[in-house]
């Protein structure tokens, strides 16, 4: 990667809970800020709501209904200019369970 520099590394980053979601942001900031990177970020994306209706009794009563949702929060984190450190800082993070991190660059 020596001979090819990155311009900006973009993280997107997905979770059903938002406190994760925060949590998982603050530790990628505070990993790239060690490597004298410039981050601008977390940028809250639209929250995805999917809503789900149910029959309770799905034989005798029409009326009878259970409605579920599952929301789906997104954030983006742009790194301006990373260097090989900015790199292996992300590569060591650990974040919890429920969040996805996907790392694309330009």
């Amino acid at each position: 990667m020596s001979s090819l520099q990155l311009q900006k590394l973009r993280i997107r980053i997905k979770s059903y809970e938002a406190t994760l979601l925060t949590n998982s942001c603050n530790k990628i900031i505070e990993a790239v800020k060690a490597s004298d990177a410039k981050v601008v970020g977390p940028i809250p994306l639209p929250t995805r709501v999917r809503r789900y209706c149910v029959l309770t009794s799905p034989h005798v009563n029409k009326d009878a209904r259970e409605h579920f949702e599952i929301r789906t929060h997104k954030r983006i984190i742009d790194v301006y200019k990373p260097k090989d450190d900015t790199l292996e800082n992300l590569r060591c993070l650990d974040l919890a369970a429920g969040v996805d991190v996907e790392i694309k660059n330009y």
